[in-house]
């Protein structure tokens, strides 16, 4: 009669690309799933990978693997949006299976604005151009303006979602926004560009003002198609406003990053 020993106590495969749960477009294009080494490893055990109830790849084991996390791959025709289980089973001889704790991981492969084209590596023409007024798109950014503030428009896009992160670019001046609430997702986001960032920037006659957006899984749309302004001068020895309120004439007031 064949003894069989101790089942095989197996933890939950990880990520091995990230420590965490989240799979976006380009982790999925190259998923690798490890494998930490376990108790009773030995060469000519038989790991099998599956994704959800799906069986994806498997490995016998050779003398160097003992010891080693092992890693596997899962073909990218198995990954799709949502929510899905990974766990792996070991076959052992004189064993019975053992099967794995499961990782739970979620998965958004939708880019924000959709899929960037391959030929312009920089823009993302799915995403509209920032929202100007027409008297500040025709005539620039005035003295009065630098000092107040300026309004700007972000039309909704394509695959909008909740806690999409959004930085605008003013020239070489970076303002990341707040996250993306659940009630904004499908509306044009009013933000109000502060004279603090403007002033930072300073007079340009073709400034460059643009937006791109970091969904919650690291889906990154790239930069929209740039606005060209005219920024006017600013009289010598103008200052920021000492009010607080002199700059929050719009929705709300964003501060840079230092």
């Amino acid at each position: 009669m064949t003894c069989l020993r101790n089942k095989v106590e197996l933890t939950a495969p990880r990520l091995a690309q990230s420590s965490g749960s989240a799979i976006n477009g380009v982790s999925a294009a190259h998923l690798l799933i490890e494998i930490a080494p376990y108790a009773s490893m030995e060469e000519g055990d038989l790991i099998e990978l599956f994704w959800d109830t799906c069986y994806v790849a498997s490995k016998v084991l050779e003398a160097a693997d003992i010891g080693q996390p092992i890693h596997l791959r899962v073909p990218e025709s198995f990954i799709r949006n949502g929510r899905s289980g990974i766990h792996y089973r070991v076959m052992q001889v004189g064993h019975d299976p053992a099967r794995s704790a499961t990782k739970r991981v979620q998965v958004k492969l939708d880019c924000p604005g959709g899929q960037p084209h391959s030929q312009c590596a920089d823009e993302n023409q799915g995403l509209a151009p920032l929202g100007i007024p027409e008297m500040i798109r025709k005539h620039g950014v005035n003295p009065n303006q630098m000092k107040r503030g300026v309004p700007l428009t972000i039309e909704p896009y394509l695959n909008m979602a909740t806690a999409d992160a959004i930085t605008l670019r003013w020239g070489d001046v970076r303002l990341d926004l707040p996250k993306v609430k659940p009630g904004e997702v499908g509306k044009p986001i009013n933000l109000w560009v502060p004279s603090a960032v403007i002033l930072e920037a300073g007079e340009d006659s073709r400034l460059e003002v643009t937006y791109c957006i970091l969904d919650r899984v690291g889906n990154n749309s790239r930069w929209a198609p740039a606005r060209l302004l005219r920024i006017g001068c600013c009289p010598p020895g103008a200052r920021l406003p000492a009010d607080p309120e002199a700059t929050a004439h719009g929705p709300s007031m964003y501060i840079p990053k230092s």
